[in-house]
């Protein structure tokens, strides 16, 4: 570990949440890397979205948050998000990606510009292909030297780490008390047109961040407005990635919040309906996975082992060598820090709430009669 990055990573790993972790890690940074204002923000490690919670310091809240998320997804920028998470460095500065000319990105004309910002640092923080945080440092004085990137890039690995570990859903994901969707209509504009009751019950449990009112009389949070602009981004053919996040309420439990474009007449684009709602199964499971860090395959092998299933029936489920399921479960108690099968039964179980998921294809334990076909 550099020097440089030790005092970073001992203040990030007092955090107790997300949340605290962002500044935690702020403040310390800006004595190494000096800069005047930040955002740090949570991703959806499945879509790279942005949400719940999102940091933002000496910066405009609410219309103009919401202007800097519109130009990153619906405008040509320098250094977009969705890049930076796929480049081989993942943190880069405006100046230095533009040859000096930063006005070549219309996030800087529209909104930096104005706002007296002369350079800024953007990382994404992530593990392997997948984004856990995204951070923005901005300059009103000079700009950011290569070692301030080196060390924000350094920083990226080992903040999402911890980053990781506060999104593992808890057993309080249970239930939110109101299965019903939410359903909000957004105009070509961007303008909430409509919303029914349950998306205002979604909406009141949602965390304090950005946000800004609507005609509806409903204060929208930068993540719902985010999902709606990336479905806008998907329809206009800007990007092809999902328009679909997950974020934690208030009270522990995780709603999922997805967006398309609709098709008017004459197939002319329509309004883009968002729909809010509590987290499928599927999606609690694949939330605990991904916070351990588990491959699919390593998911499957979980699930298959808190059923019952030995080492060879695994393999045979799996069609996979009873070697292969060994050399799986090592890595899979290496991850979730047990040292046992039922140590991790009650590890990913139990301290969390993941649902089973639908039964795997019935495998034939030996000396046990063929399974009969079900009549209708």
């Amino acid at each position: 570990m550099t020097d440089r990055r030790r005092p970073v990573l001992a203040a990030a790993e007092q955090a107790a949440d997300a949340l605290e972790l962002f500044s935690r890690v702020s403040a310390r940074l800006r004595r190494l890397v000096p800069f005047h204002s930040a955002v740090w923000t949570a991703a959806d490690p499945e879509t790279g979205m942005i949400t719940a919670p999102m940091l933002v310091e000496n910066l405009g809240s609410g219309e103009g948050c919401a202007a800097y998320w519109k130009s990153e997804l619906l405008e040509e920028n320098v250094l977009p998000f969705r890049d930076l998470a796929r480049a081989s460095v993942p943190a880069a500065g405006l100046r230095a990606a533009t040859g000096d000319l930063p006005a070549r990105s219309a996030r800087f004309r529209r909104l930096l510009l104005d706002q007296g910002v002369h350079d800024e640092l953007r990382a994404v923080l992530r593990i392997g292909d997948r984004p856990w945080g995204l951070v923005s440092l901005f300059r009103t004085t000079g700009a950011f030297r290569p070692q301030d990137t080196a060390l924000l890039a350094d920083l990226s690995r080992p903040l999402a780490g911890l980053l990781r570990t506060f999104a593992r859903p808890s057993a309080s994901a249970r239930g939110t008390g109101s299965p019903a969707p939410g359903l909000i209509l957004f105009d070509g504009s961007g303008e909430a047109i409509s919303a029914n009751d349950e998306a205002r019950h979604h909406l009141a449990r949602l965390p304090m961040g950005p946000s800004f009112p609507t005609s509806l009389g409903l204060t929208l949070p930068i993540w719902v407005l985010g999902t709606a602009l990336q479905a806008r981004a998907v329809a206009d053919g800007r990007d092809h990635g999902g328009a679909r996040v997950r974020i934690r309420t208030t009270e522990g439990h995780w709603l999922t919040c997805h967006a398309s474009g609709l098709t008017g007449p004459g197939g002319r684009p329509g309004p883009v309906a968002l729909v809010i709602e509590p987290a499928t199964p599927a999606d609690l499971a694949v939330l605990v996975a991904e916070a351990y860090g588990l491959t699919s395959r390593e998911l499957q092998i979980t699930q298959l082992t808190a059923r019952g299933l030995t080492t060879v029936e695994i393999a045979t489920a799996l069609f996979i060598s009873p070697h292969t399921v060994r050399d799986h479960l090592k890595g899979i108690f290496t991850k979730a820090d047990v040292s046992s099968r039922g140590a991790l039964v009650a590890r990913l179980f139990t301290d969390h709430y993941w649902p089973a998921l639908p039964e795997p294809a019935r495998v034939q334990r030996p000396g046990q009669p063929p399974a009969r076909a079900r009549v209708a």
